[in-house]
């Protein structure tokens, strides 16, 4: 029975489908084809005109946009036209436009884009509505827009055709409007504070400054093997060497990782460099900065994701990892004296490890385990183990731990901080116990990038760099529970042999 039904409705929908490539037919053959018209004149947008009505009442206008629904009653009409803006409707009479233009008006269909000419004024029901002396049609749609988009459970189609999305979920234009509000208002942050914009390669010889595996490809004019970045590190550090103070770079970089909530495989990534402070520093520069755009784009630093009130108003909590995991775990990392007994504290606490890992790895491993779920308001980890921060500074009172940050919030980790290691002599031997690492199994371990050492025996004054994943800014500023929620197009499973 469910087969059948399913069968009337595919033969509906090509019907319905036949009869809009009909009508467009019937309008070419009239020498009105709407895909001949290359622009039309838009004075003003929906919500400026609701949002300033005593201003424009009366005023001829020009809008345009999508037809969102359509009543037609005789020989006056309604329809909604719907914009960048929101939604606004508009009241179409035969005697206004014309019996011929008022003919073609009412075969238009839902999804088609039009452009209307007239006035301003409010309806006896008090909606502010444009009464049409002109109506052009600037688009034929010949496809049907969902009629119950908003709730679909089926998110998979949703993502695949974010632009229907974007039409029928007000909500969801919403978020990426509010995400664009986000990287002008960080950028403004920055440019106020002397930073300055670069760019950087995204196909490169050696993908290091992070621990994950590149996607590899082939350059054919020079025969050679190359990959996509994998973070923006070692380039911004090489302009810190020539002499600009203070860089920074918002770009998408890629890494060869599985899809879940928080990663996708391809995402927008911002690092900053300014010479001659550290971490703490950066840690002060970025409380400040996700203060700001809170405020600026959300009009408060108290920001509501999911159920909980999250306050960036109040000092961001500061705490060691050692310390957070003494708290949280109870196993205090000062009083393990080596691998051998941080490995029989992880037996015992059912911590799973690989033979490679040392005492800094495991400790790691505790704090991801115990740890990461209750961070929810900002805090600030810092002074993580050597052996998980190959660029990065050592602490001088205590050499096993380095200088080094991630802010946490909503249990998530929304940037990565250092006191950048500017000896060379120290980082070749970072690099060298890395290559170990990758020739013991570790797929996501740096190479050593000879010409990023030659960067550092040039000399590199003392540094604080920092990178931020911006989409986990933007769900947390806009309260979405997914990182496809906030990539326009999120990387999806081919079907069929081709993306749908």
């Amino acid at each position: 029975m469910g087969e059948k039904n399913q069968n009337v409705q595919e033969q509906d929908l090509n019907q319905l489908l036949k009869v809009r490539r009909e009508k467009l037919a019937n309008l070419v053959e009239a020498g009105k084809n709407p895909f001949e018209i290359t622009k039309y004149n838009v004075t003003a947008h929906s919500m400026d005109i609701k949002n300033n009505y005593e201003e424009m009442k009366g005023q001829e206008v020009n809008v345009a946009g999508r037809i969102m629904s359509k009543r037609v009653m005789g020989k006056a009409s309604f329809c909604n036209v719907q914009d960048l803006q929101g939604n606004i409707q508009s009241y179409v009479a035969r005697d206004s436009i014309g019996e011929e233009s008022y003919g073609f008006f009412k075969k238009y269909d839902v999804g088609d884009i039009v452009g209307i000419r007239g006035e301003v004024f409010e309806t006896k029901t008090g909606e502010i509505s444009i009464h049409a002396s002109e109506v052009t049609l600037l688009s034929k749609s010949l496809q049907i827009l969902p009629e119950k988009w908003h709730g679909l459970t089926n998110t998979d189609i949703r993502y695949r055709q974010r632009y229907t999305d974007l039409i029928m979920n007000e909500d969801v234009k919403k978020t990426f409007i509010m995400r664009s509000k986000i990287i002008s208002s960080i950028r403004r942050f920055l440019d106020d504070r002397d930073f300055m914009e670069v760019e950087t390669p995204m196909l490169v010889s050696n993908a290091g400054g992070a621990a994950a595996r590149p996607f590899e490809t082939h350059y054919n004019a020079l025969d050679e093997d190359v990959k996509l970045r994998i973070s923006l590190e070692l380039y911004l550090k090489r302009l810190i060497v020539g002499g600009l103070e203070r860089v920074y770079e918002i770009g998408r970089v890629f890494r060869n990782e599985g899809l879940d909530t928080r990663h996708n495989p391809e995402f927008t990534l911002m690092e900053l460099y300014q010479a001659y402070t550290d971490y703490n520093g950066m840690m002060d520069l970025t409380e400040d900065m996700f203060r700001h755009v809170a405020q600026e784009v959300c009009g408060t630093t108290k920001i509501t994701y999911g159920d909980v009130e999250i306050d960036m108003g109040k000092p961001f909590e500061r705490i060691t990892m050692v310390d957070a995991v003494k708290k949280y775990a109870g196993v205090d990392f000062d009083a393990v004296p080596d691998t051998e007994a941080a490995k029989k504290l992880a037996d015992e606490k059912g911590v799973h490890y690989e033979d490679r890992h040392k005492k800094g790895d495991i400790l790691n491993l505790f704090f991801q385990e115990f740890v990461e779920e209750k961070l929810i308001q900002p805090t600030f980890v810092m002074d993580h183990p050597i052996e998980i921060s190959p660029l990065t500074k050592k602490k001088p009172d205590k050499p096993g731990y380095v200088e080094r940050f991630e802010l946490f919030i909503t249990c998530r980790e929304m940037c990565n901080a250092y006191s950048e290691l500017n000896d060379p002599i120290d980082q070749r031997e970072r690099f060298a116990a890395q290559e170990e690492a990758f020739a013991a199994g570790d797929e996501e371990a740096n190479h050593t990038d000879e010409d990023f050492l030659n960067a550092l025996e040039i000399g590199m004054p003392p540094t604080g760099g920092i990178g931020y994943g911006i989409d986990r800014l933007v769900m947390l500023l806009t309260n979405q529970p997914a990182i496809r929620d906030v990539l326009l197009f999120p990387t999806m499973k081919t079907l069929g042999g081709k993306d749908q």
